[in-house]
């Protein structure tokens, strides 16, 4: 196989990024539709979709800027080259930026309602669509693994057979999808299933950029740094959250 691994539509020769990268978008939000049209929306129209932009322009930035800071030094050599800085983006830097942008547009709405939930699926599978085309556009993606010798390894054009971190992210993410599917049927607290989403997804990328030829400060690289900090904080809210129960628990046996 010979990367990148372009698509053919008839006379066009589509590279891989682009395609799937719209398709993860087309994708997850066709998923976002049904969930809502089946589980409904307590937010008026307006706020819903002010909600939606600010989630969108959240991601795109969060993405480039985390991005950037994956590689300061390669950043600051091509600081003048708007076709470097506008090439990459990372799904990390994606969520939080989003979730920064939800967050910051309920709070200047007065929008109390837990919206993330909605979210959590379709993000889910929108990555793995997403990671697939990040496999097939190889070395230029800057999202492959360090040298392995397991049988599962690919060379993706440069002699080195690697990890292919593209495609290990792409199974988790597609099995987490399944497995909050299937934990929306249960009775959950509004918010419960994007914090699950959210947890699962920072910890796996946790582990698995250990697996990446990253520049590490301190033992890990910037993005494994974030995902620690974003998993201490989502920890703390959730005891925040459980917190009352358990003081209503210790009243109830003292009683």
């Amino acid at each position: 196989m010979r990367f990148p691994v372009y698509i053919a539509i008839g006379p066009l020769r589509l590279h891989p990024h682009v395609v799937f990268e719209t398709l993860a978008y087309c994708i997850g939000f066709y998923v976002y539709l049904r969930l809502r049209r089946r589980r409904g929306d307590v937010i008026a129209d307006t706020t819903r979709w002010s909600i939606v932009t600010a989630a969108i322009a959240g991601a795109a930035i969060g993405s480039k800027v985390l991005y950037w800071f994956e590689d300061p030094a390669a950043t600051w050599q091509h600081l003048g080259d708007p076709i470097f800085l506008m090439q990459g983006k990372t799904i990390v830097g994606g969520l939080l930026g989003g979730g920064m942008g939800v967050e910051a547009t309920k709070f200047f709405l007065g929008v109390h309602e837990l919206t993330g939930d909605l979210f959590a699926i379709p993000l889910a599978t929108g990555s793995a669509v997403a990671r697939s085309g990040c496999f097939l556009t190889g070395l230029s993606d800057r999202t492959y693994g360090v040298q392995t010798t397991l049988p599962w390894g690919v060379d993706f054009g440069d002699g080195v057979v690697r990890h292919p971190t593209q495609l290990y992210e792409a199974v988790f993410v597609a099995a987490l999808a399944i497995a909050l599917a299937a934990f929306a049927r249960r009775r959950l607290a509004d918010g419960d299933l994007f914090k699950l989403f959210m947890a699962s997804y920072l910890a796996f990328r946790l582990l698995v950029d250990f697996l990446k030829p990253e520049m590490q400060i301190g033992g890990l690289s910037a993005l494994q740094w974030i995902a620690v900090g974003a998993l201490i904080y989502y920890a703390y809210i959730v005891r925040r959250a459980n917190r009352p129960l358990a003081i209503d628990r210790d009243r109830v046996e003292r009683a």
